[in-house]
């Protein structure tokens, strides 16, 4: 597969066909999500079940990030080296047939922590093959202009399915019968394992490796190359500064609503309501303010505005502001999140593009768990508001390193050769 010429700013005009194989790609996306929603909600009431001790109930969503951590790089260094396409399949397969046995477990009555613990090890070390060898798939299935509304479309399908259709599933399928949530997600693995070999695209041309090439200097590779682009790093630097921000609300949030609001759970399902509400307002936004003001810019925007949600949500003690906050605030995060895989995609190359997205998601997601920890050490400290404030002050640092990068639209460079 050929480098594509990569471009800083402006894209996204064109709109993406759903032919060619994009729309069963982005239907398996969208189930995959749906499936997951259900999983990731249901598996925190099943451990709660399990066991009152919240250190080991918070270790079964620990355990969620840890494999990216440990076989982030590695999934991407493989994703390079294989069809990306047969790849996602297979995993999907395997990953469909690992829940179909948990949910078997489940209604058996053999579920336990351990097992849920064992089980969000290996979905998400799959996961790391799986997210990679997408993200360097779908330049395959659509045309660089229009990448930018494939990852509108595909974010924003993924967030209707997983962040307002799921979850209220969840308690159904439950009341009919314990492992049923667990069954739909491995039934939607297999038809998305299905929708995904049924791509017709053309293996990746892979250049030839060096005498002695290794998985550990292909890493090292992606990690150079990834270093290299100014933008991408700067962006990666953003992102894992503003994720360490993001733990820190996502730990805390459930005690802002209930112990500083005091507005219980329905406060906390409607806060949690509009933020997936805002992202699909940003799946919309996204190419819109590309188109205005560049990607660059748009992530930049959308940082500022996410500040000015946080400073809202830490300092208005108020339920309706609470909701505005985030409304606005997942709306930007969509604009960034879309914004910064198109220009991942735009601006590696095609034969390293798996490694740089391996590197810039393992870096990221590094934030999260530590966020998590100090918004719990700073709710102890000074109060259930003040995680809010410290997200807000880590989103001031992640847009500050953007700042070196910001150009006018257009301005943009020709990717590195890459082995």
């Amino acid at each position: 597969m050929p480098a594509k010429t990569a471009q800083t700013e402006a894209d996204g005009a064109r709109s993406v066909a759903w032919r060619g194989g994009f729309g069963r790609l982005w239907s398996a996306a969208v189930l995959s999500s749906f499936g997951d929603s259900l999983r990731k909600a249901a598996l925190p009431l099943l451990a709660a079940s399990l066991t009152d001790d919240p250190l080991l109930i918070a270790s079964v969503t620990a355990c969620g990030y840890l494999p990216w951590l440990v076989f982030g790089l590695l999934g991407g260094a493989v994703a390079d080296r294989v069809d990306q396409r047969r790849a996602m399949w297979r995993v999907d397969v395997a990953r469909g047939v690992l829940v179909g046995a948990f949910a078997l477990a489940v209604a058996l009555g053999h579920a336990s922590i351990g097992l849920l613990i064992a089980l969000a090890l290996l979905l998400t070390t799959l996961q790391t093959l799986f997210d990679n060898a997408a993200t360097a798939l779908l330049p395959a299935l659509v045309d660089r202009d229009a990448l930018g509304s494939a990852n509108a479309r595909l974010l924003t399908g993924q967030q209707l399915a997983g962040g307002l259709l799921a979850a209220p599933a969840v308690p159904f399928l439950i009341a009919a019968g314990p492992g049923l949530p667990y069954a739909a997600d491995a039934l939607t693995y297999l038809v998305a394992a299905a929708l995904v070999a049924s791509l017709r695209v053309p293996p990746p041309e892979h250049p030839p490796r060096p005498a002695g090439a290794t998985l550990r200097s292909d890493i090292a590779h992606g990690l150079r190359a990834l270093w290299r682009d100014r933008v991408l790093r700067a962006l990666c630097a953003a992102t894992a500064v503003g994720n360490v921000g993001i733990g820190a609300l996502l730990a805390t949030l459930v005690v802002l609503v209930t112990d500083w609001l005091h507005a219980g759970d329905g406060g906390y399902a409607a806060a949690i309501t509009a933020y997936a509400a805002g992202s699909l307002v940003g799946g919309v936004l996204a190419g819109r303010l590309a188109r205005r003001l560049g990607r660059v810019r748009s992530v930049f925007v959308a940082g500022t505005a996410q500040i000015a949600a946080l400073v809202a949500m830490g300092t208005l003690r108020d339920v309706v502001a609470l909701t505005a906050s985030m409304t606005l605030f997942g709306a930007m995060g969509m604009v960034w999140n879309v914004s910064t895989h198109t220009l991942m995609q735009q601006r590696a190359p095609a034969a390293v593009l798996g490694r740089i997205s391996a590197a810039f998601r393992t870096l990221a997601v590094a934030g999260a768990p530590l966020g998590a920890i100090l918004g719990g050490l700073v709710a102890a400290l000074w109060g259930p508001n003040t995680p809010m404030l410290l997200a807000a002050a880590l989103f001031m640092l992640s847009v500050a390193a953007l700042t070196p990068v910001l150009k006018p639209p257009g301005s943009g460079r020709t990717p590195r050769t890459a082995r």
